[in-house]
């Protein structure tokens, strides 16, 4: 018996022929994060695809926002005739789309069509790999992601054509924690809840945040594989049950110049043997933690530029990074302190880091690929962290901040000797470009800031 919400291939054939699923949503995400694939007949899905997989086109991994063929990759071009991938589903995320009338959905890993080996720079392929180190040591990496998002009283249709211009938040007070608003959208926040419990995903909590219509929605923890494809498909239940109900989310790392942006906080933890492996009885400043919870910090932290647009990768992502905003700007470490790119929370088995530098417009694979790989570094070269800061690390100009701008964050990823060992040379040059792609598009556009400020007045 599967837990609830998820599938087994009996249950399913069950379900089919009982007429409670007629389609299966075969997907996996491209660079963006954002869920792609096909909806294939559940009759087709159990005789041909559950044992063979399918096929689609492998410009998916070097496509732009706009699904334009984007020349310069390797990977995939014209000249090389943008062949397929194969998409091999992976049976272990079988479950019910909820939201959705008759849907089941599955996740796949991408497959290289000749060599059937996993295709490298796709993103869950990435974490994977991550995976495999970890697995050496027969640990066990537990993960969860807090996202942050905006709701709309605009639909999205209606935002488009509006040119995203004056939308009406759900909220006209910062609502954080408060009761009241978080009443007025229940219509809409308890519908989610109740479709991601029946999906497999086990909801924790929601609350209003510190925005006007800024919302979160908390997940439970679990292995970090399931813990971002959980990732994924609640952003995907959020965004169709939103235009279902002609309401709008973004997951935009800052969706307004005068709000508060949107995170996509990282927890994370070691585990063997069924214990925490972070847990010890070693002082850390206000922490009692093990070797390996120092040096996986220590590793974290020191890696954050050579891996930066993993954690913020859109030109709008380095926006959301502002002194005193909640969003963290320096690289430091500290017990309890939402000032800290490093928040350390928890004691003895609930010991975990929390990395407050990724935006809601993360692609979870590759965050967490970031975060594991920085760890292991640490442990594997015990690198130590610095010391345990006190007070407001927003006033302590000394420490070493964040990048700036997505095309300095990108010149330190492609020139990063660590980036290059950890993910391979063809990731790092595959997604370098990708990342230059999107700094090249922002940078060709005439913006409304530009018009208004210099429209009369230069």
């Amino acid at each position: 018996m599967s837990k609830k919400g998820f599938l087994t291939q009996q249950e399913l054939e069950s379900k089919v022929e009982d007429g409670l699923i007629e389609t299966i949503v075969v997907a996996f995400t491209d660079h963006y994060g954002r869920l792609m694939g096909k909806r294939v007949d559940a009759d087709y899905f159990l005789e041909t695809v559950i044992k063979s997989g399918t096929h689609g086109c492998n410009y998916l991994l070097t496509t732009d926002m706009a699904m334009e063929p984007v020349p310069g990759y390797e990977y995939a071009n014209w000249e090389l005739g943008y062949g397929d991938f194969h998409l091999v589903p992976d049976l272990a995320t079988l479950r019910i789309a909820d939201w959705l009338d008759k849907t089941a959905l599955i996740i796949c890993d991408l497959h290289n069509e000749k060599s059937h080996a996993l295709e490298s720079i796709a993103p869950r392929s990435i974490l994977k790999k991550q995976l495999d180190e970890l697995g050496k040591d027969d640990m066990q990496c537990f993960a969860a992601s807090e996202l942050e998002y905006y709701l709309l009283e605009n639909s999205y249709k209606q935002a488009f054509e509006q040119n995203y211009h004056n939308l009406t938040p759900a909220g006209y007070y910062l609502e954080d924690y408060h009761i009241m608003q978080g009443t007025r959208n229940e219509k809409y926040t308890s519908v989610v809840r109740r479709h991601l419990k029946n999906s497999g995903i086990q909801v924790e909590t929601s609350k209003g945040e510190w925005g006007l219509g800024q919302h979160e929605l908390n997940v439970k923890y679990s292995e970090v594989l399931p813990m971002a494809d959980n990732h994924i498909v609640y952003k995907q239940c959020m965004k169709e049950v939103a235009d279902a109900m002609g309401l709008s989310v973004t997951f935009m790392a800052k969706f307004v110049s005068d709000q508060a942006g949107s995170s996509s906080h990282i927890h994370m933890s070691l585990w063997k043997n069924g214990r925490n492996a972070f847990a010890g009885d070693t002082e850390f400043g206000p922490v009692k933690g093990s070797d390996l919870f120092r040096w996986f910090l220590g590793g974290w932290i020191k890696h954050v530029p050579d891996v930066m647009p993993f954690y913020a990768p859109t030109i709008n992502s380095y926006k959301r990074f502002v002194d005193g905003s909640w969003a963290p700007t320096r690289l430091a470490w500290s017990y309890d302190n939402r000032t800290a790119g490093f928040r350390v929370v928890g004691s003895g088995q609930s010991l975990r880091i929390e990395c407050r530098i990724p935006g809601a417009d993360c692609n979870p694979y590759l965050a967490f690929a970031a975060s594991l790989a920085s760890g292991l570094d640490g442990i594997r070269n015990k690198i130590e962290p610095p010391e345990c800061f006190v007070g407001d690390i927003y006033a302590a100009a000394h420490l070493p901040r964040v990048p700036y701008t997505l095309a300095e964050a990108t010149a330190m990823f492609e020139h990063s000797k660590f980036a290059k060992e950890v993910f391979g040379k063809e990731v790092v040059e595959h997604y370098t470009h990708f990342f230059k792609t999107e700094q090249r598009a922002y940078d060709a556009y005439v913006t409304d800031w530009e018009r208004k400020r210099y429209f009369e007045q230069i």
